[in-house]
């Protein structure tokens, strides 16, 4: 007989009734709590019928690998019976960020600019070929959206991504095929995108107004240390606070604590950071 029809009885079930959950091996019980868990994080909550719909498991598996995670704080029901991600990944993931040297040496400069200035500030790095928030200072100003620490910034519609790609254009990468369109003034080409990258890299900073989220400004500063960029810095403010003529004298105030960071990385605290080097994306 045919292997391929041997052992049926997990395919098969009666009318109404869902196939039972074949045994898992311990390698892809690991491997598949991760897609769950990568899945509930990713889409922020998710039911269990959605979720063991978009990783094509059994409705069963996906309810036994919730309540594992579950069983560990990684994950946690809200009150419509929602997953989300748990406490316990949150101070995991915000273990992770603190450790990182430019975390620790950004955090003062951060809180003492976002004061100043009265804005939002946020620390952003490349990792893995995508732009990741590492931390942020809250400002006065009210914001409606923003991203949180530990989220992904897109490289094509951003202050931030325009910064990457003007000095190190190899650390991150752009979306395949289409690129998303999150509001009318997002680039959607690569040659909008090239005039973008050609100003910020100019002018040693760069803005997005309102080509991720609608009323929002982000600019961004480059952190510069060992003649190599480590991080960006950038602002979010409600366009209404941040309008064109204000643009610039905020940009000045950016670059100048985006340095202060670069500094502090050197251990030379009283001495200006070394300016970025020009790189050319192509």
């Amino acid at each position: 007989m045919n292997s391929t029809f041997q052992n049926t009885e997990h395919a098969i079930a009666p009318a109404g009734r869902e196939p039972a959950a074949a045994p898992l091996d311990a390698t892809s019980s690991i491997e598949k709590a991760l897609d769950v868990l990568f899945h509930v994080a990713g889409a922020g909550s998710a039911g269990v019928s959605e979720i063991a719909r978009a990783l094509a498991l059994p409705k069963s598996t996906a309810h036994r690998l919730l309540a594992a995670l579950g069983r560990r704080g990684l994950i946690e029901r809200d009150a419509g019976g929602r997953y989300k991600p748990g406490l316990r990944i949150l101070a995991l993931g915000l273990g992770v960020l603190e450790r990182e040297p430019i975390v620790a040496a950004a955090r003062p400069v951060l809180e003492a600019a976002a004061e100043e200035i009265g804005e939002t500030l946020f620390l952003a790095a490349a990792r893995g070929g995508r732009i990741v928030v590492l931390d942020k200072a809250e400002g006065t100003g009210f914001l409606r959206a923003a991203p949180r620490v530990g989220s992904e910034v897109p490289v094509h519609a951003t202050a931030v991504g325009k910064l990457q790609l003007a000095f190190d254009p190899d650390s991150v990468s752009l979306p395949v095929g289409a690129w998303p369109r999150f509001t009318p003034r997002t680039p959607t080409s690569r040659r909008a995108l090239e005039r973008e990258v050609a100003r910020a890299r100019k002018r040693g900073w760069a803005e997005n107004r309102e080509e991720w989220m609608p009323g929002l400004v982000v600019l961004a500063a480059p952190v510069i240390a060992a003649d190599r960029m480590q991080a960006t810095l950038a602002l979010a403010a409600l366009s209404v606070r941040l309008p064109a003529a204000k643009t610039e004298r905020v940009a000045r105030k950016l670059v100048a604590a985006a340095a202060k960071i670069g500094a502090r990385l050197e251990g030379s605290a009283g001495r200006e950071a070394p300016g970025p080097r020009i790189r050319r994306w192509a």
